[in-house]
């Protein structure tokens, strides 16, 4: 298995929207062990990834035959044993950083990944899954203090069910319906973040405003590659959608970091979109 290979499997380049939301769980009570957590969070990502291209090989052997494992280039009893070690890895750093507290956050997570590859992707609560997954990986970084963390959580959740359920039509295009609950799900997520941010006193003026527009930014990026789906829901337009919803959701992280008044912290999380557009052009993320 050669490391192009590997990247593939785990869609190396996704884990660029991972840390922000362990750092957006987080925004209030900073940890000085920062990124070991976000770590975490990528190893369950990346594990998660390689389970669902394990779990979905014989569909795509008709349906992606250019992924990792349908075209040969990564036996299936490999990619089972990088999702097992990525996961232990990914709860056992958890542990060691968060010790139990965080142990009850992680090991739920790891086990609605699992549940999400190979049980509930395609039945009715597929979407509700996912979005568990991304709000318990916001609370993972902040087992210190997880009320705090409530509201991102949920806002980061949604938007995941949202992106979720639209990216269904990926392989054989989607309808306009599910579009347009994707485009009304963005809005949603955007302006209650903004009007929140707006009305929080206790943050500074300077927070404030950036969160709002990082609000604006992200339904303006996230919502119109939607909304071109809900026109015209074709397999690559939703491909497109789907993958902008990946790569938008950073500008919501750093919403919440702005907001906390880490603006510094939220400018780097935001950066992670278009470094992530960059890093596609080579490792696809979806």
């Amino acid at each position: 298995m050669r490391a192009h290979d590997l990247a593939e499997l785990v869609r190396l380049p996704a884990a660029l929207t991972v840390p922000g939301d362990a750092w957006a769980g987080a925004a209030r009570t900073p940890s000085a062990r920062g990124w070991a957590m976000p770590a975490a969070s990528v190893l369950l990502y990346w594990a998660g990834m390689a389970l669902n291209d394990w779990a979905d090989r014989a569909v795509d052997r008709d349906e992606r035959p250019e992924r990792p494992i349908p075209s040969g280039r990564v036996p299936a009893p490999a990619a089972l044993a990088v999702a097992t070690g990525l996961g232990v890895a990914g709860v056992g750093l958890s542990a060691a950083v968060g010790g139990r507290p965080a142990l009850r956050v992680s090991v739920p997570l790891a086990v609605l990944v699992a549940a999400y590859d190979t049980v509930a992707k395609d039945g009715p609560t597929g979407a509700l899954v996912m979005g568990s997954t991304r709000g318990l990986d916001v609370l993972l970084g902040a087992t210190a203090s997880p009320r705090d963390a409530l509201a991102p959580a949920a806002a980061i959740a949604t938007h995941t069910v949202g992106v979720t359920a639209l990216s269904r039509g990926e392989v054989h295009g989607g309808s306009r319906e599910v579009a347009r609950g994707a485009v009304a799900t963005t809005c949603t997520v955007a302006a209650l973040g903004a009007v929140a941010a707006w009305r929080d006193r206790s943050a500074p003026r300077p927070a404030r405003l950036a969160a709002v527009g990082l609000h604006a930014a992200y339904a303006g990026v996230v919502a119109r590659a939607q909304a071109r789906a809900a026109v015209s829901p074709d397999a690559a337009t939703v491909r497109r959608a789907t993958g902008v919803g990946i790569g938008g959701l950073p500008l919501l992280q750093a919403a919440w970091l702005a907001r906390r008044g880490r603006l510094l912290a939220a400018a780097g999380v935001a950066a992670a979109g278009p470094a992530l557009g960059r890093a596609t052009r080579r490792v696809s993320a979806t």
